[in-house]
């Protein structure tokens, strides 16, 4: 997605030219596999880094491409959202140090970009979803202005049919109807890449199936979005929801999603999988391509599979296949999607350790999964995990174990035999591993950040606490320590003051309908010793105030609470206020106008009340 497509599929022509290089590239590629020309007889080892950017009140800053001009460095580009950049980390060749080399280019590029963040008053998080992102971030606004990235979301929005639809269900709950793919922004991860051997692709592909669920057991991340603690890692709800164009209407017919896990063993050749990719999902994206790869294979070339590569890269396998070319010779790559960002550096590079391990430890009685385990188990494995983190029990080989009896007893294992076989420096496999060993026995990523929003939010406001959970993760980074040493914040001694409506505001707001009745709402006021109640009309708009100081204004001797409704009673000239509204600014409105309360509206939608309790 890295290259500049600045259209989307309006023109027919275009589209059938590109279908028929898409066919040409995987003519091509079965060319290349059947003549044995893929660089087999070496490993290498990649990744990405996503990453947040933050202001000085720890809040999505969506200055990314000031940034980037600014740091002027090819290993970085851009990202969905203007307050997200990614670096692509060189590759090197498994074995030595390995490790330590990519960790060293990592934290190298990374004090790049907060030097250069620094002067314009930004900060960096890894995280897999930013506690602080609210309904205003994930708005168009928040976009970043290139081409790709509109063509993007107006092909996906068309494919969809209208808006799309959040449905996440953990702790808390989230439902939203969205008009952008801007929610996928709220996803960052550490991608990670192997290249492996063309003729054992399918076998290694199916083994990164096997491991995802364990795997991701012990690396979740992302446990809260919008103050709602959901799954452990959100993001693989989040971000299949974002990007599904499917519509409801075929709600009956069996429809694969773009972002998924698969639907079952893959057999054949990695074109195998591709053949099914295209086969399954329209074409998303086209560019101008000027030669086809059949043709450039006749003059003894090898091509790059352009319409190919565009294709896959509009398909969100979270273990994707990849085809690639370096120094003239073909390759082929597991791309592993579902690793958060963070906790820490240390943190990513114990991750990516253990899942290369793994990957080239693999017992020789898994060369066939077929034969070991059932894939809905797997799959479930996956769902399961990303639900319930290190908290999960998994089917392995017809056994079930829990997350840490699995990854100690079984899988750590694996993954030591993996990485010494291949040549790494025991140094850096100790090292690595003994984290993933460390963080399965201890504390988590998701848990740390759930055990302390909880302690948080019994002092302060959710917003407050999303704010103060993002600044303790900042430091932490800084700290340069593993997740499962990183103390717990000391909310006793917090003393920063809030500076904006919704540090303060509730945002759990008992609202009432214009038909409810009087002594329904007196009772629920009486119930909940609250003074005032937002009315809404049968669309969620807000169209006034119930308050306990203007019904008490009248006569009760004269008004028959039974029969009148909240409508005939409500203050239908309400005064609002904005969340990202100052305090001070707030209290000046109260005071001016002499009411107790106002309403926090976002984009004509109510998120929380004000009251003056609130304000001292």
């Amino acid at each position: 997605m890295g290259e500049m497509i600045t259209k989307h599929l309006q023109n027919s022509t275009e589209r059938m030219v590109f279908a028929q290089h898409l066919i040409h590239d995987i003519r091509a590629l079965e060319l290349l596999l059947k003549e044995e020309r893929f660089e087999d007889d070496i490993v290498r080892i990649g990744a990405e880094q996503e990453l947040c950017l933050l202001n000085r009140e720890y809040r999505p800053f969506g200055v990314s491409l000031k940034l980037l001009e600014a740091i002027n460095d090819p290993h970085f580009t851009t990202e969905l959202a203007s307050y997200n950049i990614e670096i692509n980390l060189d590759p090197f060749e498994l074995k030595g140090n390995c490790f330590s080399t990519i960790e060293e280019q990592l934290r190298g590029l990374l004090k790049k970009a907060e030097d250069k963040a620094y002067t314009m008053g930004a900060k960096l998080l890894l995280a897999g979803i930013l506690p602080t992102i609210g309904k205003k971030e994930v708005g168009l606004d928040y976009l970043t202005p290139i081409p790709r990235y509109f063509a993007l979301n107006d092909m996906l929005r068309a494919f969809k049919g209208g808006d799309f639809n959040l449905k996440i269900r953990g702790v808390d709950e989230l439902f939203l109807k969205h008009d952008s793919v801007m929610f996928e922004a709220c996803n960052t991860s550490f991608q990670l890449h192997l290249q492996v051997p063309s003729k054992d692709f399918v076998q290694s592909y199916n083994w990164a199936q096997a491991i995802a669920g364990p795997v991701l057991s012990i690396c979740c991340n992302s446990p809260v979005l919008m103050g709602r603690e959901l799954w452990k890692e959100t993001r693989i709800a989040l971000f299949q929801q974002s990007l599904d164009t499917r519509k409801t209407v075929f709600a009956l017919r069996n429809q694969t999603p773009r972002v998924g896990f698969g639907d079952g063993w893959e057999t054949g050749s990695v074109a195998e999988i591709f053949k099914k990719d295209i086969s399954k999902h329209r074409i998303l994206l086209t560019k101008p391509i000027e030669e086809s790869s059949l043709s450039q294979l006749k003059k003894g070339w090898i091509p790059k599979l352009p319409a190919l590569c565009l294709h896959n890269g509009t398909v969100y396998r979270w273990n994707r296949p990849c085809y690639g070319l370096g120094g003239g010779k073909p390759h082929l790559r597991i791309e592993n999607r579902y690793i958060p960002s963070g906790p820490s550096v240390l943190d990513e590079m114990a991750n990516f350790a253990f899942w290369v391990g793994l990957m080239k430890g693999r017992p020789r009685d898994c060369d066939d999964m077929s034969t070991q385990m059932d894939f809905k188990s797997v799959k479930t494995n996956f769902i399961k995990a990303a639900r319930t983190g290190k908290e999960t029990l998994l089917s392995w080989c017809g056994k079930v174990f829990s997350a840490q009896e699995l990854v100690l007893g079984t899988l750590l294992p694996i993954a030591y035999e993996g990485l010494c076989s291949s040549g790494v420096d025991s140094a850096d496999v100790e090292r690595l591993l003994g984290v993933i060993e460390a963080r399965t026995k201890g504390k988590s990523g998701e848990q740390w950040q759930v055990d302390n929003l909880r302690k948080l939010k019994k002092r302060f406001k959710t917003d407050k606490s999303l704010v103060l959970l993002t600044k303790s993760m900042v430091q932490n980074q800084s700290k340069d320590l593993p997740i499962h040493l990183w103390k717990d914040i000391d909310v006793d001694h917090i003393t920063s003051k809030p500076k904006l409506v919704k540090e303060v505001m509730t945002s759990y707001v008992l609202k009432l309908y214009e038909d409810d009745y009087l002594s329904m709402a007196r009772a629920i006021m009486e119930w909940n010793q609250i003074h005032h109640i937002p009315v809404e009309d049968k669309s969620s708009k807000l169209v006034g105030l119930l308050t306990w100081s203007y019904m008490a204004s009248f006569d009760e001797t004269k008004i028959d609470f039974e029969r009148t409704t909240v409508a005939q009673f409500m203050i239908k000239d309400i005064i609002t206020i904005s969340p990202d509204e100052k305090i001070s600014d707030a209290r000046s409105i109260m005071e001016r106008h002499n009411i107790g309360c106002l309403p926090v509206v976002l984009d004509k939608t109510l998120v929380g009340i004000l009251s003056k309790t609130d304000l001292y």
